[in-house]
């Protein structure tokens, strides 16, 4: 996905942010606010955004003011300053022609999006992840600290190992804090994502922010995941959960295919560089991921790309019996297509080359009162596959190299 740098006016100076932007066109925009002393490139925002973007949404990840790049000291930071931060992001994008109508919150971010968004009518919807009913939960991570920055107005805590200088302002604030009258006041789709096992914010959080809100809301359980999500098989669930549950509630209306194009164009989308996992996108509607097995490198959480190549032919085929079969009028009940894929020698397809060919046997089961003759018919049909003539005879691939500057280079 192309992501921009940028900075923006927050509430005590310039925020640091990305923008990630999708590679097609651009049909809505989101915000995600990250948790607690985290930051705008956590892995659970990372990917969140990538699976957004390849659905035609932009996402604005930021620091908070005090973290990351971002200008100010954290120390002087309160939850209402990350309020008005997230106020200023979202100002940012309006001025900008990109309202967005999504915010993603991440624990503490979470309870930030849940108070803007009660001043916020463009928001359409919102997703939490992990996040706290009462803000004041959040001093429970350095709670043995509390005396010290009551009196002296700030202390120095360890927090993930790293070290974050805590005011008391900060402390006042949050124990002030009451989300409840706030999220009764939404005026948006509610989207809780939580982990049961989560010991930083525990699961009865989401439980609260659950019945407080109105309809339409939605709960849905992180099975196993730790608190910040680092896990990259719990991250792309939660991407997932929210991608597919934000096309209800966003505007997404895609563009006409382009010319010669008829279904649209399909895209494969890098979404781990460190592996092989891809996007894979046909307009916003349709999402599938491709993969490969773990023993070759990959985490195996789609199809190959062989496998791909499978599932057309028997779905194809699949296609085209039931096609016929219907203008027949004939009793079939149910049809199913198993399909492999292997590398022969050429000698062993009948033909004179030594080269290796690619080999996909098919294997149809049809299910009804049909007699031999009509059996017989339907696996002819079955040839007439439009994939399967694609496998069978020579086909052209155009390759064209698109560099940064947009133009297409031939290759």
């Amino acid at each position: 996905m192309p992501t921009e740098r940028i900075s923006f006016p927050g509430h005590a100076g310039t925020l640091d942010a990305r923008l990630d932007l999708p590679e097609g066109p651009h049909l809505a925009t989101a915000v995600f606010a990250h948790c607690f002393t985290c930051g705008k490139d956590i892995p659970a925002a990372r990917r969140v955004a990538a699976r957004l973007t390849t659905m035609g949404i932009a996402v604005l990840r930021f620091d908070f003011t005090g973290l990351g790049h971002s200008d100010g000291e954290f120390a002087n930071t309160s939850f209402t300053s990350n309020v008005q931060d997230l106020e200023q992001a979202v100002a940012y994008l309006n001025s900008r022609d990109m309202p967005p109508s999504l915010l993603i919150g991440h624990s503490l971010g979470g309870a930030a999006v849940l108070k803007a968004t009660a001043k916020l009518d463009q928001i359409k919807a919102v997703a939490t992840l992990g996040a706290p009913f009462d803000p004041g939960h959040v001093t429970h991570n350095f709670s043995s600290a509390l005396p010290e920055i009551l009196e002296k107005g700030e202390a120095e805590v360890s927090l993930g190992g790293r070290p974050f200088r805590i005011g008391k302002t900060f402390v006042e604030d949050v124990a002030d804090e009451r989300l409840q009258p706030a999220i009764t006041r939404l005026n948006a789709a509610l989207l809780i994502l939580h982990a049961p096992r989560d010991t930083i914010v525990s699961i009865d959080n989401a439980s609260e922010i659950f019945m407080a809100a109105k309809h339409p809301k939605s709960f849905v359980t992180l099975d196993d995941a730790d608190h910040l999500i680092t896990n990259a098989d719990h991250a792309e669930y939660a991407a997932d959960i929210i991608s597919t549950w934000a096309k209800k509630y966003l505007a997404l209306k895609p563009p006409a295919p382009p010319i010669g194009a008829p279904e649209g164009i399909v895209r494969s989308s890098e979404a781990d560089p460190n592996g092989y996992l891809q996007d894979i996108t046909h307009g916003t509607r349709h999402h599938i991921l491709a993969d490969e097995p773990r023993a070759y490198g990959g985490t195996n959480q789609g199809l190959s790309p062989y496998g791909l190549l499978s599932a057309g032919l028997a779905a194809c085929t699949s296609m085209t019996i039931r096609m016929y079969a219907r203008r027949k009028d004939w009793p079939l009940k149910h049809v199913s297509v198993d399909v492999s894929h292997n590398k022969v020698h050429a000698q062993d397809a009948g033909t004179t080359s030594a080269d290796k060919i690619d080999e996909w046997k098919r294997r149809i089961t049809l299910t009804g009162t049909l007699d031999d003759d009509q059996r017989a018919r339907l696996l002819e049909i079955a040839d007439k596959c439009p994939v399967h003539r694609t496998l069978e005879r020579t086909s052209k691939v155009l390759t064209e190299l698109v560099p940064s500057d947009g133009v297409l280079v031939p290759s």
